[in-house]
């Protein structure tokens, strides 16, 4: 069900469906709640799925000009709050999976496990916080351009033919974010945190979802950051868009890995 939410005078928009223990559901940069479409459907079979519209993003309106993973994360707690949950699962997208870590350090005490598909507990390095920058100076001079280049640009080189009806979708979908909520979340996410130490810190269990041709995130520092950690790992031979590039795969690795934390 597609319901709303007032927080700090603005829209929040979430669906919720399904019976049972409760999933969470974060997308990513450019994204918003319909990226979840496929695992939603496969999911809310055995469980509640809860699906959140970030700040900025798809119906939810932005709330500054910065919008931290700290305030994206404080906006998620007030939405599951509102809904009397307790305890979940989170899993989350690229920028999503941001988000889960800034939640989980925030309020470990409601956590029955985060899976990070496609994304990092590393910070932005310098190369990267750069970079950020150039993109908020794109958006400025024309952000329509900005989206149409930026998301064929997620998923690995080979399937950007394989999955162009998709792009067109997703690109589409990303058409309609202002400016201000494109630009809020590029600041937000340049100035986040380290949070590797959840890794080992964490009394919850922690997925990574891996890409190998991921062109937004680098293979080996993913490896490399659970490496002694009980992180689990699944990998993928694609891109970073692995609710499209492998769905089948994906929505098998995320039952096994609630079914079990749910276990713990």
């Amino acid at each position: 069900m597609s319901s709303f939410l007032t927080y700090k005078n603005i829209n929040i928009h979430y669906e919720d469906k399904g019976q049972g223990k409760s999933v969470v559901l974060l997308h990513g940069f450019l994204e918003n709640s319909t990226m979840w479409k496929s695992i939603s459907e496969a999911l809310s079979k055995k469980y509640r799925v809860v699906c959140i519209d970030l700040l900025g993003h798809g119906e939810t309106e932005n709330l500054g000009y910065i919008h931290t993973m700290e305030a994206q994360a404080e906006m998620v707690k007030a939405v599951l709050n509102h809904l009397k949950l307790r305890k979940y699962i989170l899993i989350g997208h690229s920028m999503g999976g941001y988000i889960a870590l800034a939640f989980a350090k925030l309020f470990p005490e409601n956590m029955k496990g985060i899976s990070l598909m496609n994304s990092t507990a590393l910070p932005d390095n310098e190369e990267k916080k750069t970079n950020r920058d150039r993109a908020i100076v794109a958006v400025k001079q024309n952000h329509k351009t900005f989206v149409r280049i930026a998301i064929p640009m997620l998923f690995s080189e080979g399937n950007r033919t394989v999955f162009s009806s998709e792009i067109t979708t997703i690109t589409n979908e990303a058409l309609k974010i202002s400016p201000q909520g494109i630009i809020a979340a590029l600041e937000g996410m340049k100035i986040r945190e380290d949070l590797t130490s959840i890794y080992n810190s964490a009394t919850f269990p922690i997925q990574l979802i891996i890409g190998k041709q991921d062109p937004a995130l680098n293979y080996a520092s993913l490896v490399a950051q659970t490496e002694n950690t009980k992180v689990e790992v699944a990998e993928f031979p694609d891109g970073h868009m692995s609710h499209f590039e492998n769905t089948n795969e994906l929505i098998f690795a995320f039952q096994k890995f609630i079914k079990n934390a749910f276990k713990k």
